[in-house]
C-alpha cells in the first residue's frame, strides 16, 4: 500500500476526445472512467483562466480525473477552452473573455449527452466558475459546485438567476482568497439563498498542498457521491 499523493493516477478507463463548438471549434479533451464499474456520476470540469496559466491540467483537476474514477466510481470530463494549450494539444480559436467560451460549455454538455454520461454536474475552478454561473443554467445539470470563485465576469444579475433553481449550487470559499474571500462571498451570493457556501480555514485560491486537495476533492465527493465517503488514503500497488 502507498499513500495517494501528488500525481499519482489510479486505473482507469482514459480517452482522448475531441468536442466540437457550435461556432465551428475543436477542443481537445479527456473522459476518464471507473475501469470496470459504471460511473454513478459525471464531472464537467471548467478550469482556470488560460490567460494565467489556467488550463485542462491545472492540478485539481487533473487530480480528480487522476483518482475519481476509482475512488468515487465519477466520470471525470476535462477539455481546454478555445485557445488553450496543455500536454494533450491545443484547442481551436482564440480565448474570448468567457463571451465565445458558452460554445465551448455547450460542446461539453452535448458530448456528455450523447455519450450517455449519468447525473452530470459543472465543476468549475476560478475563470471555470464564471463560466459555470454565465452558463449552466442552460444545461441540463443537476447543480454546480464552484472553486474559489472571483465573481469577476458574472454579474450580479447572472448570480441572481439561480435563487430558486432546483439545480443544486455549492461554492468553496478559502479563508486567504486572493479574490473573495469569505465575508465578501456572503454579501455577494445573498441573492441566492440557496446556495451552500463552504469557508476554508487556510485555504489559498490554488488549493495548493496535499491538505487543500483533498478537502476539495472530499467535497466534491461529499456533494455528488457522498457513499464514497471516507475516500481511502492509501492505494494497493
Amino acid at each position: 500500500m502507498t499513500e495517494i499523493r501528488g500525481p499519482r493516477e489510479l486505473p482507469a478507463r482514459r480517452e482522448n476526445i475531441e468536442l466540437q463548438t457550435a461556432d465551428g471549434l475543436t477542443l481537445v479533451g479527456e473522459l476518464a472512467l471507473p475501469l470496470t464499474a459504471e460511473p454513478v456520476a459525471t464531472l464537467v470540469t471548467l478550469h482556470p483562466l488560460p490567460t494565467h496559466g489556467g488550463f485542462m491540467d491545472s492540478h485539481i483537476l487533473r487530480k480528480a480525473a487522476a483518482r475519481l474514477p476509482a475512488l468515487a466510481d465519477l466520470a471525470v470530463l476535462r477539455f481546454n477552452t478555445r485557445g488553450t494549450t496543455s500536454q494533450r494539444g491545443t484547442s481551436e480559436g482564440a480565448f474570448d473573455g468567457g463571451v465565445a467560451e458558452q460554445h465551448d460549455v455547450a460542446a461539453a454538455m452535448a458530448f456528455v449527452s450523447e455519450r450517455g454520461l449519468p447525473n452530470p454536474w459543472l465543476v468549475g475552478w476560478s475563470f471555470g466558475t464564471e463560466l459555470a454561473l454565465k452558463y449552466g443554467r442552460h444545461h441540463d445539470i443537476l447543480g454546480a459546485i464552484l472553486l474559489s470563485p472571483p465573481l469577476h465576469r458574472a454579474t450580479a444579475d447572472e448570480v441572481a438567476a439561480w435563487a430558486g433553481d432546483e439545480r443544486r449550487l455549492v461554492a468553496l470559499i478559502p479563508e486567504h482568497d486572493d479574490y473573495l474571500k469569505p465575508a465578501e462571498a456572503a454579501e455577494r451570493f445573498a441573492s441566492v439563498p440557496e446556495i451552500e457556501l463552504i469557508n476554508v480555514d487556510d485555504g489559498k485560491h490554488l488549493w495548493v498542498g496535499e491538505t487543500q486537495t483533498r478537502r476539495v476533492l472530499d467535497e466534491i465527493v461529499r456533494v455528488v457521491n457522498p457513499t464514497a465517503l471516507p475516500m481511502p488514503t492509501e492505494w494497493a500497488d
